[in-house]
């Protein structure tokens, strides 16, 4: 159970206070082989991580790039004049590939047309202008998202440990998607906000309470999570909605197709959810077979390192805020 204690911790300190998030990458088509451009990539630890978008040699910059860090994000913006333009060009996104996130597009033409899609880690080039459905790419983004997101998973994970009878485990599962869709939708559209450091602290708490109630749990001992762990993954729920909106916000939605963008994204982190529950219930279920001596062991073991994940986070995610 040491083991399992020291190797949570060493992956919740290896994790960055806020979620992994791509990169974002905008390319606005004006005349005469003018571009206006914005990358946003995600900081790690205050440090930024060694990827930059790579344009044809014969593109040539207009003037000086503005950079500036906002919302835990390096934020740049440039014109670059490339002759002949950048239709079927080849843009490479540098460094891509030594790193666990992706970058999404968004390619606006002169014509008014939008283009939007993901380039992965596994292939960080892509041409420019290209045809590539913008909504499924909000999909890809979900599941991304919820993977990346070790927080949200091990939320998860102790809700799974915590409930092992599957129909109360199926009805807390549900309260916590009916509760983070209806906070997801309310805040990319624009209906409700919270500041997004106070959201991340308390996703922390939601985990450090789920651990606790894990260890209480399996010393025999129950409390609310574990009497109504509906309501507790409902009230939990809409804070963590708020955190998926907070990764949404940093490409935001498409203007013409605002609604069936938002659905996919909350898609995608359901079927990102889907196969954490896939993967973890048979696990779950293992050791429910296990003799009550192990059992008891390995539930404690969990709920221990859960608290201490979601403690360091806690304490991370509060001093960044000063």
């Amino acid at each position: 159970m040491k083991r399992l204690f020291w190797f949570v911790l060493l992956v919740a300190c290896s994790a960055h206070a806020h979620e992994v998030r791509p990169a974002y990458f905008e390319i606005i088509e004006q005349s005469d082989g003018r571009y206006s451009l914005t990358w946003k990539q995600p900081s790690l630890a205050e440090a930024r991580i060694a990827i930059d978008p790579e344009l044809p040699t014969a593109c040539t910059p207009l003037g000086e790039r503005h950079v500036e860090v906002a919302d835990g994000a390096f934020v740049a913006r440039w014109q670059v004049r490339c002759p002949g333009g950048l239709a079927g060009q080849t843009i490479r996104i540098a460094g891509l590939e030594r790193t666990l996130t992706s970058t999404f597009v968004r390619t606006q033409l002169a014509d008014g047309r939008t283009i939007a899609g993901v380039v992965q880690a596994s292939d960080p080039s892509f041409q420019f202008a290209a045809a590539r459905p913008m909504l499924p790419a909000y999909f890809t983004l979900g599941i991304e998202h919820i993977l990346g997101g070790i927080d949200h998973v091990f939320f998860v994970l102790g809700l799974i440990l915590l409930v092992p009878a599957l129909w109360r485990l199926v009805g807390a599962l549900t309260a916590f998607t009916v509760a983070h869709s209806i906070t997801l939708g309310a805040a990319a559209l624009g209906f409700a906000g919270l500041p997004q450091a106070a959201v991340e602290v308390v996703i922390a708490l939601s985990i450090l309470v789920v651990g606790y109630e894990v260890v209480r749990a399996a010393r025999g001992k129950t409390g609310l999570t574990y009497a109504m762990p509906w309501a507790v993954a409902f009230g939990f729920g809409l804070l963590h909605g708020f955190g998926f909106a907070g990764a949404l916000a940093e490409i935001g939605l498409p203007q013409n197709a605002k609604l069936g963008a938002l659905l996919l994204f909350n898609l995608g982190v359901e079927t990102g959810q889907l196969m954490i529950v896939a993967v973890a219930v048979p696990l779950a279920r293992w050791i429910a077979s296990r003799a009550a001596g192990l059992r008891r062991r390995i539930e404690v073991g969990a709920g221990y390192s859960l608290g201490a994940a979601a403690a360091f986070w806690m304490i991370q995610r509060v001093v960044s805020v000063f």
